[in-house]
Order: C-alpha cells, then sequence, then structure tokens
C-alpha cells in the first residue's frame, strides 16, 4: 500500500518562498499522477499542481509562474517549490498520488493522500 509523508511548509511573508516535499513509499508499479492540493480554512480543496510519470506538469492558474512541482525518482519524493508567496496562497496543502494513472494527471481522482502541512502568508 503506498504511503505519503509530507514536510516543509510554515509561515512566511508575502513576496516569500517555501519548499514542501512529499515522501513516497509501499509502490513499485511503473505510471502514476501525483499532485499538490490545497484547502483554504472554510473552502473547498483545489488542486494545484500535477505531475505525471514521465514529467509533463499542470498547475492551476493562479500559481503559474510562481509554483514549480517537481519530483526526484531516485529519492521517491515529490517537491512543491513556491516563490513569491501571496496571503492567497494561505491553506492546508495536501500530496497526493494516484498509483497506475497516466497523463493527463489534472482533474483525476487522487487516491491516496498524505497528511497536511499548513502554509501560512502574511501581507
Amino acid at each position: 500500500e503506498m504511503q505519503l509523508e509530507v514536510s516543509g511548509g510554515g509561515s512566511v511573508q508575502a513576496g516569500g518562498s517555501l519548499t514542501l516535499s512529499c515522501t513516497g513509499s509501499g509502490y513499485t508499479g511503473s505510471s502514476y499522477c501525483m499532485a499538490w492540493f490545497r484547502q483554504p480554512t472554510g473552502k473547498e480543496r483545489e488542486e494545484v499542481a500535477t505531475v505525471s510519470v514521465s514529467g509533463l506538469t499542470s498547475y492551476r492558474d493562479s500559481v503559474k509562474g510562481r509554483f514549480t512541482i517537481s519530483k526526484d525518482n531516485a529519492k521517491n519524493t515529490l517537491y512543491l517549490q513556491m516563490n513569491t508567496l501571496k496571503p492567497e496562497d494561505t491553506a492546508m496543502y495536501y500530496c497526493a498520488a494516484k498509483p497506475g494513472a497516466l497523463f493527463p494527471c489534472s482533474g483525476r481522482t487522487y487516491t491516496t493522500w498524505g497528511q497536511g502541512t499548513q502554509v501560512t502568508v502574511s501581507s
């Protein structure tokens, strides 16, 4: 059974940067989609960025040019580099995976979730 462990997050002032990490274990398959989601307090969860096993990525419009999703296959780790953070990026961030899936990864129903990590951006 695949498991995901998230690290990173924290508090930063607007314009700052943070990097989230998500380390996976327990999956030996050759295809998957991975994603970062976020859920602001009192709002619905939203997809932030996705990456396929081949490295194809997608981003929600509000983070394009500021966030970068990447993965290190040797370390089984997914990253989300967040630059030029804005107060509206404040949310609980989650890592998710869908084993067996291929591109496109956006809009899929993700089946494996890591624990959330809080990102707070102050103005």
